[in-house]
């Protein structure tokens, strides 16, 4: 004899035991502006006690309604801006590209996408205030050239994702680019194009939270290729812009590659002060396409991180997982190789293992 199932507790048992409508059981849960905090909490509180999950179908079904009616916003999102210079964040191509995918993403859902610039007149304290009293929870924080100073500022008052590792405060969920797989990839690539001798050129410092891991993708990739074929890693870092094209120059006639992947924007610039033709004297591909120049290397697909950044911000939210978590989550998307004039095959068309062949 089957056992009987236990009664589920819906939106509307919730609403009665809260004395209100199953509308505003919804909204609470979603941690909307249109309710007040208190009325929120009281509602969470009920929920909790009362085991009450959403039914998965009909989540789905409501989702599916919504993404074919019109949306209307039901709250904002907050996009921290504390570069000393705020307008040079929106000078990066890529990082323009997770605003574009997020507040896309942050539309669908019915947020509405704000940004907010920390410093001189705004202090962390005094965004805080803000973000209290328009009831703003929800947070996405851009990547940083320099570590902000925070202060006191509540994180765990907060649902919190940040994109990429740029920033070692506050500690919580990011959403980045799948830097060493993409490495790894070019590097393959590259081979697949005839390039025998590559090497690998940056200006980014050794971070210490994470390391370089553009670097450590190329480290890797290497143990695949005889030893006679590995080129050491030239860093610019510390060094004086002006030593850049002399240092440059240095390697190459050391070392002789006959491609470099590189993340430093503007390569091809400095390449032509070393007096370095591109691609008759050296190939050329850039662990990103935008902000780099060159027209060969990965494309690390920006707007779909900031996508899935706003997507991972909304199930924290509906999670009602506020603050610092105990487990982070690093979500990676993955690249794609495009080829360009600074990388062409070196093989001929149709030979065995060239492109056109494969």
């Amino acid at each position: 004899m089957n056992e009987p199932q236990p009664h589920r507790i819906s939106l509307r048992d919730l609403a009665k035991l809260a004395g209100v409508s199953h509308v505003t059981v919804s909204l609470a849960l979603r941690d909307s502006p249109q309710i007040s905090a208190a009325m929120r909490e009281k509602i969470k509180a009920i929920a909790d006690e009362h085991g009450y999950r959403p039914d998965p179908m009909l989540s789905a079904l409501s989702n599916y309604s919504r993404s074919k009616a019109e949306v209307k916003f039901h709250a904002v999102v907050g996009w921290i801006n504390a570069w000393k210079e705020p307008a040079k964040l929106r000078d990066y191509e890529e990082f323009e590209a997770y605003w574009t995918g997020a507040n896309g993403a942050a539309q669908k859902l019915g947020y509405r996408l704000e940004e907010f610039r920390v410093g001189g007149d705004i202090s962390p304290q005094r965004l805080h205030r803000i973000l209290s009293s328009r009831g703003i929870g929800g947070l996405l924080l851009p990547p940083h050239s320099e570590q902000p100073d925070w202060e006191d500022f509540p994180w765990e008052n907060y649902f919190v994702v940040k994109f990429g590792r740029s920033l070692r405060q506050p500690q919580t969920h990011l959403v980045t680019a799948d830097q060493v797989l993409n490495t790894v990839a070019a590097f393959e690539k590259m081979q697949e194009l005839g390039y025998k001798r590559i090497g690998f050129v940056t200006n980014e410092p050794y971070l210490r939270v994470h390391g370089h891991l553009f670097e450590a993708g190329y480290v890797i990739a290497q143990h695949a290729i005889a030893a006679r074929q590995r080129l050491p890693v030239l860093s610019l870092v510390g060094l004086k812009p002006t030593e850049h094209a002399s240092q440059l120059d240095s390697w190459v006639r050391k070392y002789r590659p006959d491609a470099i992947f590189s993340d430093i924007k503007g390569i091809l610039a400095l390449l032509q002060k070393a007096k370095l033709r591109v691609p008759a004297d050296v190939a050329v591909a850039a662990t990103t396409l935008m902000d780099t120049g060159t027209d060969s290397g990965i494309d690390q697909h920006p707007e779909e991180i900031g996508r899935v950044g706003m997507l991972l911000l909304n199930s924290i939210i509906n999670d009602r997982a506020i603050g610092t978590p105990s487990i982070f989550r690093q979500v990676l998307v993955e690249g794609s190789w495009v080829q360009g004039t600074s990388m062409p095959s070196k093989v001929a068309a149709g030979s065995p293992g060239s492109v056109a062949s494969q």
